[in-house]
């Protein structure tokens, strides 16, 4: 079938990505495959590759804006244009498409449903000029039936205007500000032919960075005093808390010894728990982030892989809710989820609970948080890791509640107050789902049994501390920091509200990130994210408040989310941005001091800056043959800094065939040897030793010696000779209990025969071998 010939009302798909337009096409029965795009049953599916079209550059405008001058700023077009981008492959698709657009009747936009899907498409559809009908298709899942659901119901595109001028706005104030304030430091500024980037997220990101590292740089430590004490093997603390002044603490530490410690009150609430909440882009980078490492970026990447396979759904979202219309598909998904029936059959068998903290249509606008969809697939180590907790949030949220005991234990010693708070878990509920059997998670505060009116002997401690600096930010905390414009909030609900004045957008805040690492303001500490001498140089030679408030950027965010919901006007937004750019540049050109900012300048400082705060890795470690310069990084072998000069000492990653880690040859470097390793290949076979360095600083290999053991001091077990004694939770028992041996003395027992006498390893082995006999 020949386009040109075609009679029937010809129907163009525009997607974002190939992989996209080939499920839609493959959905509509568009199955035959051309150059740009796929046809048949009366439908064209083609696609760009992201964004096909940007504005222009200033010299598209005026030639003379070429120039990097600041006579030529501040640069402000009357009226913003796109142009389809400069690049070979991308000026061929727009060809295709523009050709398909010209004997189109109506065309279907199936870009991504999100800001950022709509301004790519519309900017296509302007710039090839295609005036004909325009339908959305929205969906929030690639899945089969998610596809030919939505385009049994499309949308006007005229739904989404308001989405178009946000993402137009956005890219606007983004243009003005970056382009005018980088020209504008980089000329005023930057030294050594160093370009300044400023821009409208991306600084006040900075900002919050190098602010955080001078707070903990200029931080000065103040003493306090703790009055806690050890009853039953429960930490209890003075209830008015900590003391300011030693003497006042003292006073009622050498008070308290002298007499025994009593019980004065028990109170248990009975409380629940929620299940922790469904994920949106950032609470699910945060959490990947802290469990497994990952940077922001590379779980985005991660996540739109597994929603282009279909198995989750769109995740580009802020929210952690559901619509109510998702609840009737709810048993559906959770009875394809077979990988996991174990947890979802006890659901299956009942109806499934439905929660206003998961469903509420209020607190879902474009999309739902992020959920399975149901279909299955295999999938990398990596992958597998999201998807599996994407999946296990999701089966939680509709178990039980965690039922606890909140316990609160007051006792006195010569009538000082004392408490311990801590929780009994009475019926797991949705723990069972983050149950791991190879990680058994430790309850946290778990008391024992305390009795009103029980008495005796106690450990009081008088303990000197001192208040200590926030913490540097990791990836985690600085995008929940972009989340909540800087504002420390951990309450969950309290966070959803900050959520419009948030700085960045969910889907381009690990993107923010990556350019001030690739720009060199920040570095990558292990988990730490520190700023450079020049990122700390740059935030202390902006003046302007305005270029770097998160504050301020979040309220900007609000007014690009209000011209979304149709409350502000994109003129307006773009009014206030050209007015705040033409006060900035005027600000900065009649600034007298020249900060001169380079990376150049700033090399020996940066390498100071992340050597203060590491945690002695190897590339600090100094070289110990030649002792001159510190080691590096090779492509199969760490080495010395003064190879150059001759020196040629190596730790090769690999050693008879076993890879050694950083923290061995640490260790080697620090204490002489490795611990012992198995499985070196030697030609006796896999042998276990540890590596030295030897006289020629050359590793060597020493095979492991086999220890005649000592005899072990451990008390015999006094009832069958054969065990040892152990200690447990509440009393000592025989190593060979399994064996039928049942001899146990509890600790209150001991603790009775202690009185008030100092608990030495001989003390208590005497009760024990005297509790036995007796």
């Amino acid at each position: 079938m020949q386009l040109q010939n075609q009679q029937e009302k010809m129907k163009v798909c525009i997607a974002e990505k190939p992989s996209v337009a080939r499920e839609i096409a493959s959905v509509l029965g568009a199955s035959t495959k051309r150059d740009g795009y796929y046809e048949g049953n009366g439908y064209v599916v083609t696609y760009t590759f992201g964004h096909l079209c940007t504005l222009k550059e200033p010299n598209d405008y005026k030639p003379h804006w070429k120039s990097w001058d600041l006579n030529n700023l501040p640069m402000l077009p009357e009226k913003f244009e796109t142009k389809v981008v400069e690049n070979s492959g991308i000026q061929k698709q727009f060809k295709i498409i523009k050709s398909l657009f010209d004997k189109a009747d109506l065309v279907i936009n199936c870009g991504d449903a999100g800001q950022e899907g709509e301004l790519i498409q519309r900017w296509v559809m302007n710039e090839a000029n295609y005036k004909g009908e325009v339908k959305r298709l929205w969906i929030s899942s690639l899945t089969t039936e998610a596809i030919k659901e939505g385009f049994q119901n499309l949308k006007p595109s005229a739904n989404y205007d308001n989405l178009y001028y946000a993402g137009f706005s956005r890219a606007i104030g983004d243009w003005l500000l970056g382009m005018n304030a980088t020209r504008l430091y980089t000329v005023k500024h930057g030294g050594y032919k160093q370009v300044l980037s400023i821009g409208r997220v991306q600084t006040p990101t900075l900002a919050m960075v190098v602010d955080r590292f001078l707070a903990i740089e200029n931080f000065k430590p103040q003493p306090y005093w703790e009055l806690q004490t050890l009853y039953r093997d429960t930490l209890f603390s003075y209830e008015e808390g900590r003391f300011l002044k030693k003497e006042d603490g003292e006073l009622l530490a050498n008070k308290v010894k002298e007499s025994e410690f009593e019980i004065v009150d028990v109170e248990k609430k009975n409380g629940n728990e929620f299940a922790p909440k469904l994920f949106d882009l950032t609470g699910l980078q945060v959490y990947c982030n802290t469990k497994f490492g990952f940077t922001a970026d590379e779980t985005l990447k991660i996540v739109q892989t597994l929603y282009e396979q279909k198995v989750v759904t769109y995740p580009r979202v802020d929210t952690t809710f559901l619509p109510n219309d998702i609840y009737p598909k709810v048993p559906g998904i959770l009875q394809n989820l077979t990988n996991y029936a174990a947890l979802t059959q006890p659901l299956l068998e009942k109806k499934i609970k439905k929660s206003t903290k998961v469903f509420n249509d209020k607190k879902v606008t474009d999309h739902h948080a992020i959920i399975p969809t149901g279909v299955q697939n295999n999938l990398q180590y990596n992958q597998q890791q999201v998807y599996d907790i994407i999946t296990k949030r999701f089966i939680a949220v509709f178990y039980d509640d965690c039922l606890v005991a909140n316990t609160t234990v007051i006792g006195k010693a010569a009538e000082v107050i004392f408490k311990a708070t801590g929780k009994e878990i009475l019926k797991k509920g949705f723990r069972v789902v983050f149950e791991d059997a190879n990680t058994k998670e430790k309850e946290a505060d778990l008391l024992p049994s305390f009795v009103v009116g029980e008495k005796g002997p106690h450990e009081p401690s008088f303990l000197e501390k001192e208040t200590k600096p926030p913490n540097q930010f990791t990836e985690a905390t600085l995008l929940r920091a972009m989340e909540t414009a800087g504002k420390q909030i951990d309450d969950e609900d309290l966070r959803e509200l900050m959520k419009e004045n948030g700085i960045g957008r969910p889907s381009t805040r690990a993107n923010i990130i990556e350019t001030l690492f690739r720009r060199q303001y920040i570095v990558r500490n292990k988990k730490q994210v520190l700023p450079t001498p020049t990122g700390i140089q740059l935030i202390d030679t902006i003046q302007n408040e305005l270029v770097k408030s998160a504050e301020l950027t979040g309220s900007w965010e609000k007014q690009l989310k209000d011209i979304e919901k149709g409350t502000f006007t994109a003129g307006a937004f773009i009014k206030n941005m050209k007015q705040m750019v033409e006060t900035l540049v005027a600000e900065v050109r009649s600034e007298t001091r020249r900060a001169n900012i380079s990376h150049i300048g700033s090399t020996q400082k940066q390498e100071a800056v992340v050597e203060k705060k590491k945690a002695e890795g190897i590339l600090a470690e100094i070289c110990p043959k030649c002792k001159k310069a510190t080691l590096l990084k090779g492509k199969s072998a760490y080495g010395c800094g003064d190879y150059k000069a001759g020196c040629r000492f190596v730790l090769p990653y690999t050693f008879a065939e076993k890879k050694i880690s950083e923290n061995q040859y640490l260790r080697l470097l620090q204490k002489g040897s490795t611990v012992n390793l198995k499985d070196f290949k030697t030609d006796s076979g896999l042998v276990e030793g540890l590596l030295r360095i030897d006289e020629n600083f050359e590793l060597k290999l020493e095979p492991k010696k086999i220890a005649v053991k000592p005899i072990s001091d451990a008390l015999a077990c006094p009832k069958c000779k054969k065990g040892t004694v152990l200690k447990g939770n509440t009393a000592y028992g025989c190593s060979n209990y399994k064996s039928g041996c049942d001899f146990k003395v509890t600790f209150d027992v001991v603790r009775a025969k202690l009185k008030d006498q100092k608990p030495t390893k001989e003390l208590v082995y005497a009760i024990l071998e005297e509790s036995f006999i007796r």
